[in-house]
C-alpha cells in the first residue's frame, strides 16, 4: 500500500512524496491520518526558520486512526486497550527517557525530542509528519486513545495547542481571581483563554483581526483590546491599566509569534507579575528586539519560556475537552477545512491569520 507525505524541499517550498506504508516495528504503530491542523510553528518550518527541521516532513498537530500495531502494543500510555480502527492522538515528539533532561524528569526538554521528526522522509519509515496520509508512531512516543464522545474537529489540536497551553499555564501562579492578558487569539490564545476561564481567571485578549476577536469572546474573554483601535504599545498599555485599576495583569501570555510582542509583554505585566513566552520560537537575524533589562528587575518579573510539554499533558488535554466541550466552541477553531491537495492554500491562510486554524481533512 502506497501513502503520501508532504516534505519541505526548500525555503517556502514543499513536495508531496510517495512511499510504501511500512509495517510497524515492535512497540510502534502506524496511523491513517484523519485530520491535521496548520500550527504557527509549521509555517516557521515551511520558511526554513528552524534549522533542525529543514528538509523534514511537515505537520504535527493531528488525529489518526490505527492501521497496524507492532508487537507488544496493546494499550495506550494511559492503560486503555488499543485496537486497529481506534482513533489516536500521539505526542508529536520523542521522549527517550535516557538523556540528561529525561533523567532529571524534564521530559518536555528531551535532547532527542526531534530525533524522528527531523529526518528526511526519504529515510524509512518515511511517515514522520502529520501532513500525510499516514503517520508512524515509534516506540519512544506517547499516544492516547481518543474518547468516543469527542469529534475529530475538536481533538485535532489537542497534541500541540491545547496540551501546550495546559502545561504553560501550570508553570504560572494562575488561580481563581487572577487576571491574565493573552497576546493573540489564534489557536494557542483561544485554548489558553478556555483553560484560564475554567480556572476562574479574568481573561483579557489583545487581537486585531475581527474574526478572531469574535472567537475570543466566544472562548470566554472578559475584555478584548482591539489593536485596530489601540494601534500603539502606549495605547494598549493605557487600556490595560484602565481595565486593571492602574495595576496591570498578573500574567501576560505571549502566543503571537511576533518578536515585538515580547518587549511589550514586559511593559504590560504588573509589578511582581509573570510573563510567559510560547509563540516566539526563532532566533537570529530578523527576530531580534530591543528592550531594557531594567524593566525586568524594577518590576520583579518572573519570565518563562515554554517549548513543548510533558507527554502526559496530552491525556490531560483529552480530559479537558471531555469536561468543557459543551462550554467552549472548540469546533470553530477548525471550521475552515482543506483537502490534502490544497495544502498550499491551508499554509497560506494560516500564515495570513485569516483563519484560527487551517485544517486538512483526509
Amino acid at each position: 500500500m502506497q501513502g503520501k507525505v508532504a516534505a519541505i524541499v526548500g525555503p517556502g517550498e514543499f513536495a508531496v512524496k510517495q512511499y510504501e506504508v511500512p509495517e510497524p516495528a515492535a512497540g510502534a504503530l502506524v496511523l491513517k491520518v484523519r485530520r491535521a491542523n496548520v500550527c504557527g510553528s509549521d509555517i516557521h518550518h515551511f520558511h526554513f526558520h528552524s534549522p533542525a527541521l529543514r528538509e523534514a516532513a511537515l505537520g504535527h498537530e493531528f488525529i489518526g486512526e490505527v492501521v497496524s500495531l507492532g508487537a507488544g502494543v496493546t494499550h495506550d500510555n494511559a492503560g486503555m486497550p488499543v485496537h486497529v480502527g481506534d482513533r489516536i492522538v500521539p505526542v508529536y515528539y520523542v521522549t527517550c527517557r535516557r538523556c540528561e533532561h529525561c533523567l532529571r524528569g524534564e521530559f518536555s526538554m528531551c535532547t532527542n525530542a526531534l530525533r524522528e521528526w527531523s529526518k528526511n522522509p526519504d529515510v524509512a519509515p518515511h511517515f514522520f509528519g502529520g501532513f500525510g496520509t499516514h503517520y508512524y508512531v515509534n516506540e519512544d512516543q506517547h499516544f492516547y486513545k481518543v474518547p468516543d464522545e469527542l469529534d475529530d474537529r475538536i481533538v485535532a489540536g489537542a497534541n500541540c495547542g491545547l496540551a501546550q497551553m495546559l502545561f504553560a499555564l501550570d508553570r504560572t501562579r494562575l488561580s481563581a481571581g487572577s487576571t491574565i492578558v493573552i497576546q493573540g487569539a489564534g489557536g494557542l490564545g483561544l485554548y489558553a483563554a478556555a483553560v484560564a476561564k475554567e480556572r476562574g481567571a479574568r481573561v483579557i485578549i489583545i487581537e486585531g483581526v475581527p474574526d478572531r476577536i469574535a472567537l475570543a469572546k466566544r472562548f470566554g474573554a472578559d475584555e478584548v483590546v482591539d489593536m485596530a483601535v489601540h494601534t500603539t504599545m502606549e495605547g494598549r498599555v493605557a487600556r490595560l491599566q484602565k481595565l486593571t485599576g492602574g495595576i496591570g495583569p498578573d500574567i501576560v501570555l505571549e502566543v503571537t509569534g511576533v518578536s515585538a510582542a515580547f518587549p511589550e509583554s514586559l511593559v504590560l505585566a504588573r509589578v511582581g507579575g509573570e510573563v510567559v513566552s510560547v509563540g516566539n520560537l526563532n532566533v537570529g537575524e530578523g527576530f531580534e528586539v530591543s528592550l531594557s533589562p531594567g524593566i525586568i528587575t524594577r518590576k520583579n518579573l518572573r519570565l518563562y519560556g515554554v517549548l513543548r510539554y510533558d507527554p502526559w499533558y496530552l491525556h490531560r488535554a483529552l480530559e479537558f475537552l471531555k469536561r468543557t466541550r459543551d462550554r467552549f466552541p472548540f469546533e470553530s477553531l477548525t471550521m475552515q477545512a482543506y483537502r490534502f491537495e490544497d495544502l498550499g492554500d491551508a499554509i497560506r491562510d494560516g500564515e495570513s491569520r485569516s483563519v484560527a486554524r487551517a485544517s486538512i481533512v483526509f
